[in-house]
């Protein structure tokens, strides 16, 4: 049967709802929150996704023996709904929090020419006063930096990230006026910030800055502990995944792209879709959640659904850039450690999740996150090779005469929406002017930069907004970060 004489179809599964249907376009975070949110609801829902699984930007893949992570990827305490999307999807037990944030920050930049540690970790005090220690101690900045930086946080506290008029300001202007070095935004500002916005602080927008600063350590002591997967994420965001919505009763169909939306007679939806050459399915539903990057959201909006649907196409990328690493022996005992004074972001241990502690007895795995990659991106493996491992060699001097077993690199050229100032006005929320059509992903309006924390967000927004439109009541199983 091809895609054109294809019947309309309810989208989900017969007998699970009062006969009320939905359509979820994308199966990255966002729209797997969505569907189960939507199914939890009593509707009956399908979930599309044209790749062959689950799990967006954020997954896995076979390399050999070992399960590789695309991309190294991290979570905070105050990362609520990603937690709650955890145990939503029972692989809450899978990850592992800091009891305490402790940051170990080496710089190679040292007079000594010696690598030189300084740690940025919380004391069990309230917020300031719990981390005042660490930053009186803090040895990459001197006295009076240290002491700049109490009055910038402070400063930085009374803000407010919804206010638009910080949407228009660069954060290193910001940091600027209010007394930052350079070397205080590199060693301190841009060490977190980088990791966090995918952007050095000179395009970043103050409002996204503020609310991960302000969220992140200013608001709970515990707020800035830091998450990782004990696990491949693949487990997590496409195996566990679809446990769940199978459980919730939604149908989820791979492989799958939507090649038309259309309003329906009578109201409601038509979703067109193409499965290989000459095939498709045509879906009925009453409420349609985009859950797909911002050109792709572009390029299935009816005309008339958003007032300036051209904006989103404005809405810019940034790259990361991973290098995995493979040891013959153990050249790094801490979980993870960031740098300063090498092109070095941060680097993590990944022997267990990988499956090489179960492969070999010796060797050690690490991949070498690096954000706002604009300069690496594009760079031959070949190249990357050579001016990275002797990196790694200068910070970790027991890397110096190991073997390398394997090195290979995982590129996302487009990871996440670029935070420059201005992108908040052209971010659009979960409702569109099209009744019974909803927007999510990390790149839409949730005051979050594009991270996990978002993209779950996003998709209870939609899932929101996609109930209200039915009549239905919805109260959000997590609560609004500071």
């Amino acid at each position: 049967m091809t895609e054109t004489d294809a019947p309309a179809v309810p989208a989900g599964r017969s007998g699970h709802s009062d006969g009320s249907a939905a359509v979820v376009v994308g199966g990255g975070l966002a729209g797997v929150t969505a569907a189960l949110e939507l199914a939890a609801a009593g509707l009956r829902v399908t979930l599309l996704e044209g790749r062959p699984r689950l799990g967006g930007l954020a997954f896995s893949f076979r390399r050999g023996e070992l399960t590789v992570d695309n991309g190294q990827h991290v979570f905070l305490r105050c990362c609520t709904a990603y937690r709650w999307f955890l145990d939503r999807i029972d692989a809450g037990h899978l990850a592992t929090v800091q009891d305490r944030l402790d940051v170990p920050v080496l710089d190679v930049g040292h007079r000594s020419g010696r690598p030189r540690l300084g740690r940025l970790r919380r004391a069990g005090l309230p917020v300031p006063l719990h981390l005042a220690a660490s930053l009186a101690t803090y040895p990459h900045l001197s006295f009076a930096e240290r002491m700049s930086v109490g009055r910038a946080a402070l400063a930085l506290r009374g803000l407010d990230p919804a206010d638009p008029a910080l949407d228009d300001v660069d954060f290193a202007t910001w940091l600027h006026r209010h007394g930052q070095s350079a070397r205080t935004v590199e060693a301190l500002w841009d060490l977190v910030g980088v990791a966090t916005l995918n952007a050095t602080a000179d395009q970043a927008s103050l409002g996204l800055a503020a609310k991960v600063f302000k969220t992140g350590l200013l608001s709970e002591p515990g707020a800035a502990d830091i998450g990782w997967a004990g696990v491949p994420l693949g487990e997590l965001h496409d195996t566990r995944a679809r446990a769940a919505l199978d459980k919730a009763g939604v149908r989820v169909a791979l492989r799958t792209r939507v090649t038309g939306l259309t309003r329906a007679d009578g109201g409601g939806w038509r979703v067109e879709t193409e499965t290989g050459p000459g095939t498709g399915e045509r879906l009925e539903a009453d409420a349609v959640v985009l859950a797909v990057p911002q050109r792709e959201a572009h390029a299935l909006l009816p005309d008339g659904a958003l007032p300036d649907a051209g904006r989103l196409l404005e809405i810019g990328t940034a790259p990361i850039l991973n290098l995995h690493v493979i040891y013959d022996r153990k050249v790094l005992r801490q979980p993870f450690f960031t740098a300063l004074g090498s092109p070095v972001q941060w680097v993590f241990d990944r022997t267990h999740s990988s499956g090489l502690v179960a492969r070999t007895a010796s060797g050690q795995y690490l991949a070498v996150s690096q954000s706002a990659a604009q300069d690496d991106i594009d760079r031959p493996v070949a190249e990357l090779r050579a001016r990275y491992l002797p990196e790694l060699e200068r910070l970790l001097p027991a890397a110096r005469g190991a073997g390398v077993r394997d090195f290979f690199v995982t590129r996302e050229r487009t990871a996440t929406f670029a935070p420059t100032p201005g992108v908040g006005r052209l971010r659009p929320g979960a409702r569109t002017d099209a009744p019974g059509l909803f927007l999510a992903g990390a790149w839409t309006a949730t005051g979050w930069p594009a991270t996990m924390e978002g993209a779950v967000r996003s998709g209870l927004s939609a899932a929101d907004a996609a109930l209200s439109g039915l009549g239905r009541t919805y109260r959000s199983p997590v609560r609004e970060a500071v």
